[in-house]
């Protein structure tokens, strides 16, 4: 990671992180607080947060089109809020989207807690509620957020685009993907390196799914980042 002049938005500076750093940082994260897995299954990523960051998230009543909500106070983020009626929708698709969302406000904690700290010290509003010292994250910013969608969309926000990195490297670490996968693998060059043939992507996403509980368009989201 390196810091580099901010692209869009409020903020003057943004961190820049290389496309396998994002799976560095949730693999060594999750190992931290021995939530990464020996063998391919669902990530307990309300544990991970509760374990990482010293609470648990919460459920609560969020204005219409928010379903996730990072608080943040002076040094480092203090909750995270999950929209009560989605948790009490109680289907599949909305445990998955709680998954997702919750893995994307803590990699907004990992990856940006100094510069929404920051902002928010300086008073700024842009993005901060200075009143409610929160930091919200939209709907629309989760590029998940039903089972038929392709790809996250964004207004050139490069911190949501880096917080839904994290949602596939947090709930379906790489090497658990490969082993997952290993059966639709095949090798290819001198060295063997393992590539997933393009028929064979929507069978992946889907086995990733079932296999790590999530959405399955952040499965073929995950697909695309590792099978390019």
């Amino acid at each position: 990671m390196r810091i580099i002049p901010a692209r869009s938005g409020p903020f003057v500076k943004q961190p820049y992180y290389e496309a396998d750093e994002f799976d560095e940082i949730a693999i060594a994260e999750l190992a931290s607080v021995g939530l990464l897995p020996d063998i391919p299954k669902p990530i307990r990523v309300e544990r991970f947060i509760e374990r990482r960051f010293g609470f648990a998230p919460e459920y609560e009543d969020l204005p219409a089109g928010t379903i996730g909500v990072t608080a943040f106070g002076p040094g480092s983020a203090e909750a995270v809020l999950i929209s009560r009626a989605l948790s009490e929708e109680g289907s599949r698709a909305a445990e998955r989207l709680i998954n997702s969302t919750l893995a994307h406000e803590a990699g907004h904690i990992i990856m940006h807690r100094d510069i929404f700290t920051l902002q928010r010290r300086k008073g700024l509003d842009s993005l901060i509620d200075a009143d409610k010292q929160t930091f919200l994250c939209r709907s629309d910013a989760v590029g998940v957020s039903t089972e038929g969608a392709n790809a996250p969309r964004y207004n050139g926000e490069w911190w949501e685009y880096q917080a839904n990195q994290m949602i596939g490297a947090l709930l379906m670490p790489r090497p658990l993907v490969y082993n997952a996968l290993e059966l639709l693998l095949s090798g290819q060059g001198e060295l063997g390196v393992k590539v997933l043939e393009r028929n064979q992507r929507e069978r992946a996403a889907q086995r990733l799914a079932r296999v790590f509980d999530v959405n399955p368009a952040a499965a073929r989201i995950r697909v695309a980042s590792l099978f390019s």
